[in-house]
């Protein structure tokens, strides 16, 4: 251990005992974990990005605890945002995969999936990614404090810190909710308003719009101007190059994946620019996306390699055995306990189809990605974890290998998604465990009861993530214009396409070499493939947020401190107008599937004007929230 770590004294000292595990924190933060995890599992189907969860958790547990119960606890706030923060990375990782079993049962391929086989696959995923990074947790959090900070982590604690501050953040992120959540009503619950404002190119055959969603700007704010402008480039270069190329050159034939002796000219008229992006262009992004992900882990393997075996090393190093409050873990005869339970689970209960081999794969595939995934965020923060890398390479090596075995069928090609879906889940949770447990060193939390909440949000979100994923698709259907479900899309193409060769391998190996070549420009690929496998109508209006973040940040005669203050609270505003529009959205689900509808479009529409209008009226609330000053001691 350095001297570093020896003098390091965490805001709560471990001889010093505070309220942390109590019935408010489990109950809020189950709450949150729910509450986020159906947002986060809406917005990945939505657009394919989700958002950390941790500091809204955070600033909304302050607000309340302290503000409204009038309590003084940092490390209560903490054990919230410990159980909330778990739901978000659960979505994450189930909404990549596990949608593509329902595409699959639309298609007439297989069943509908139980919603106990979905439970199952995401509470084993989600406590085996808790459980794999326990033993990491003295090596990567205690022995390489000064090393590995932990941006989300760090961040989160430096909020919780800032207590005097949570009852106005906290009315920031409200703010945010209620706002959004009236502009989805208006939009898509009574649609006085249209969704979206199209300008169409019909000599050029190209195509340019935006959809005013509250959520897309705000996705644009938080992930910045630099990645919403690689994202936007890429539709602009699908649907205002490629799109009009195709027309321009094969106007009078077809081909795969095109209706037999529908020609390109035809689809055009019946479905514009829209149906050659679905028909031809998703397929070039897909091959961009798949090929980007791996490019990313490749150029990840020596950080991947070094990770792996630092880790070890440190563990073999023994962890703290002080008997301190603030270093114990759950002991390690329940952790590995609770590992072959799952793994039992995995392998014997029929509702998930994966034999022993496959289970094998799981647990060497997720202690390997749990290390990886708990150390990377460490360096480079859980938005830059390669985690789509890891899944993409999972499952074509799980899908090579079932293949291999002689089951090639649908059977096969659903214990390939499973096999990738836990260990998405593996991942996701592994980096927002590692995440946790660095801001509860910060803090002076207890390790062991961390733990514990962590397997709390997980077991919420799991019993939850079923029910959302079933939800959405009874009312719009997974692949369409409401919920596209852009990563589960990819999975389930690439399944296929080792499996039977159900894929356009043209259009794939375009995506690939325009891959390779913006790698080789050194142009961020993922981002840019990002955009061109999503309509436009979605990148434009992250688009529009980065714009607003872009001239936030460009301004002059602003001190650092004041620059950094008004963007923390713009970006809560805007986490709290994505869970806005997630709730609402979710609300308006469960009425169409209950048959009920308040559609005003007939008597009342405003029309583009409309439109725009309300589009100009979010960013100036988000300019006004981005500015908002206040006297801070």
């Amino acid at each position: 251990m350095s001297e570093n770590n020896k003098e390091f004294k965490p805001y709560i000292p471990a001889e010093k005992i505070t309220p942390e595990f109590t019935e408010t924190s489990i109950i809020m933060g189950i709450i949150l974990a729910i509450v986020f995890g159906a947002v986060n599992a809406y917005l990945g189907l939505r657009v394919g990005l989700t958002v950390s969860a941790s500091i809204p958790a955070a600033v909304i547990s302050m607000g309340v605890i302290r503000v409204i119960m009038r309590k003084n606890s940092i490390l209560e706030s903490n054990m919230v945002q410990t159980i909330g923060s778990a739901g978000e990375s659960l979505a994450a990782g189930a909404i990549f995969t596990m949608p593509a079993l329902f595409l699959w049962a639309e298609e007439g391929l297989c069943d509908m999936p139980g919603l106990a086989a979905i439970t199952l696959v995401a509470l084993c995923g989600g406590i085996l990614g808790v459980l794999f990074m326990i033993p990491l947790r003295s090596a990567l959090i205690v022995k390489e404090h000064a090393v590995l900070l932990y941006p989300e982590g760090t961040a989160c604690a430096e909020v919780l810190l800032a207590g005097e501050e949570g009852g106005s953040n906290a009315s920031t992120v409200f703010s945010g909710m209620g706002l959004a959540a009236v502009f989805k009503f208006l939009v898509d619950g009574i649609k006085i308003i249209p969704a979206d404002i199209a300008v169409r190119f019909r000599s050029f055959k190209g195509e340019l719009g935006v959809e005013i969603y509250p959520a897309l700007l705000s996705v644009g704010y938080i992930v910045g101007p630099r990645v919403a402008s690689y994202m936007f480039a890429g539709s602009l270069f699908g649907w205002m190059v490629i799109i009009p190329l195709i027309c321009l050159f094969g106007a009078d034939t077809w081909m795969y994946p095109a209706a037999a002796g529908t020609a390109i000219g035809q689809l055009y008229e019946a479905g514009g620019a829209s149906a050659i992006w679905g028909s031809y262009v998703r397929y070039i992004g897909a091959g961009a996306i798949a090929t980007g992900g791996i490019i990313s882990l490749i150029k990840s393997l020596p950080l991947i390699i070094t990770t792996f075996r630092d880790a070890l090393k440190s563990m073999r190093g023994g962890r703290d055995t002080d008997g301190a409050r603030t270093a114990r873990d759950l002991p390690m005869g329940i952790v590995l306990a609770g590992i072959a339970a799952m793994i039992a689970v995995i392998w014997l209960v029929p509702a998930i189809p994966v034999n022993f081999p496959g289970a094998l794969m799981i647990v060497i595939f997720g202690f390997f990605f749990a290390t990886v995934s708990s150390r990377m965020v460490g360096l480079i923060g859980s938005s830059n974890n390669p985690i789509s890398g890891m899944a993409i390479a999972t499952l074509l090596l799980a899908t090579v290998i079932i293949k291999a075995s002689g089951d090639s069928g649908i059977t096969g090609m659903i214990g390939a998604i499973s096999i990738g879906s836990v260990i998405c889940i593996v991942a996701a949770i592994a980096g927002d465990t590692s995440q946790d447990l660095k801001t509860g060193y910060l803090l002076g939390a207890t390790p062991v009861k961390q733990q514990v909440g962590e397997l709390i949000g997980v077991a919420a979100s799991a019993l939850a993530i079923g029910g959302v994923l079933y939800l959405l698709n009874a009312a719009w259907g997974y692949g369409g214009a409401e919920v596209p479900a852009p990563q589960a899309t990819l999975m389930k193409m690439i399944v296929e396409g080792i499996m039977g060769g159900r894929l356009p391998w043209n259009l794939v190996f375009i995506g690939v070499f325009m891959a390779l070549a913006l790698e080789i420009l050194r142009i961020p690929v993922m981002p840019f493939a990002i955009g061109l496998y999503l309509p436009v109508y979605l990148n434009a209006g992250i688009m529009t947020g980065g714009v607003v973040r872009l001239c936030m940040d460009a301004r002059k005669h602003v001190d650092e401190k004041t620059r950094e203050r008004q963007s923390t609270d713009g970006t809560l505003y805007c986490a709290g107008m994505i869970a806005g529009e997630g709730l609402v959205g979710i609300l308006l689900a469960i009425l169409a599937v209950g048959g009920i509808t308040m559609d005003l479009s007939g008597v009342l529409n405003l029309g583009t004007a409309g439109g725009l209008a309300l589009l100009a009226v979010m960013i100036l609330c988000l300019l006004k929230f981005s500015l908002w000053r206040r006297n801070r001691e």
